[in-house]
């Protein structure tokens, strides 16, 4: 494997210099872009999509050929994992998404088991492959997955969750049954994961959702353990290359340190977090990446370049030295319109050159 022409993203995982800071979105891919629309509408629906390689692919593709952007992320769904599982994943309208299995019952916990990535997930290794072989080395690829934690609250709660009564319940009550379930999700995680590497990923994320709902010591034992586990059971080089990955606990801030101390080489930050203070906090342990409100983008593009630009400016408070990645604190809005991203993009790369002068 040999690294993308384009390598700015991965420079910067690695703290190595870069000449500006090198930007991607979450959910760069998706519903605010006309064009997936209509791929998504000849899907005839989104688990259709997902499990297309041809149009995972198309739709993988479709924000850089309209940004700049430095980095391109699969498309797909935290969810197909435990959708392997067998739990029955479907998207209901209006409603998000929804297990037909959701596990209630012990002896279903008991009986969960990991599944084979390159047997129940093919369809997400064979995507892989396929746009590795479109974007022809010119980004790199960034593979994902949820959390354990997040994949649980899915998993127990049935769908999406307001209060997460059913899986804090088992918490307390039966912390023995969601340590097992954490257990099983956490090895399916790294079989998942390092498959994607295998594939032709070339920098993996690990999205913990819904981490920032548990309490301090909550987060220590029934997300950040298994963050841990994780990072240390991923393929750190593949092919003559390092794999870098990144972790991202929505409303994680206040444990910056303890992840940083897990072995990942960037930490995720959402928008209430001050980057320049992170900074101080970790030093030169991991890479930052962050952290505009996506809402900003809704502002006028004057407003959304100075918006840019402080993010920026923030990081490099905290004194010289590289290891931005910057994106928003969580996934962009389908209502964003898209010739706001393009200005949020270009002010990035424009303006943080100064800061990468050698």
């Amino acid at each position: 494997m040999t690294r993308p022409k384009n390598d700015s993203f991965l420079r910067a995982l690695l703290r190595e210099p870069v000449e500006y800071t090198p930007v991607w979105l979450m959910r760069q891919a998706g519903r605010y872009l006309p064009e997936y629309c209509e791929t998504r509408r000849r899907a005839g629906n989104f688990l259709n999509l997902c499990k297309s390689p041809n149009m995972a692919c198309e739709v993988t593709l479709q924000p850089l050929a309209r940004y700049e952007l430095d980095a391109a992320i699969l498309f797909s769904d935290i969810l197909t994992v435990p959708d392997a599982m067998g739990l029955g994943l479907y998207f209901a309208e209006g409603e998000g998404p929804k297990f037909e299995r959701p596990l209630r019952e012990e002896w279903e916990i008991r009986a969960l088991a990991a599944p084979d990535p390159y047997d129940h997930l093919r369809y997400v290794m064979d995507a892989v492959i396929e746009i590795r072989k479109a974007l022809a080395n010119s980004v790199p690829l960034i593979g994902f997955s949820g959390s354990p934690f997040t994949l649980a609250c899915y998993m127990v709660e049935g769908g999406a969750s307001e209060d997460f009564r059913r899986i804090k319940t088992m918490l307390y009550e039966r912390p023995d049954l969601l340590h097992h379930i954490l257990k099983v999700t956490a090895q399916s995680v790294i079989g998942y994961l390092n498959a994607q590497i295998e594939s032709g990923a070339q920098a993996v994320m690990i999205f913990d959702t819904w981490g920032g709902t548990l309490s301090h010591r909550g987060y220590r034992e029934f997300s950040l353990a298994y963050l841990e586990q994780i990072v240390a059971g991923l393929h750190r080089e593949y092919d003559g290359e390092r794999i870098p990955s990144i972790v991202f606990t929505k409303g994680g801030g206040q444990w910056a340190e303890d992840i940083a101390r897990i072995g990942c080489d960037a930490i995720g930050l959402d928008w209430t977090s001050s980057l320049s203070e992170i900074r101080r906090r970790v030093g030169d342990k991991v890479a930052l990446q962050g952290n505009l409100d996506p809402m900003a983008l809704f502002a006028t593009p004057e407003v959304i370049a100075a918006e840019g630009r402080r993010v920026v400016d923030d990081f490099h408070s905290a004194g010289p030295g590289g290891g931005h990645v910057f994106n928003l604190g969580h996934g962009i809005s389908q209502f964003t319109p898209p010739h706001h991203v393009s200005t949020l993009v270009n002010t990035v790369h424009e303006y943080s050159r100064h800061f990468h002068r050698l």
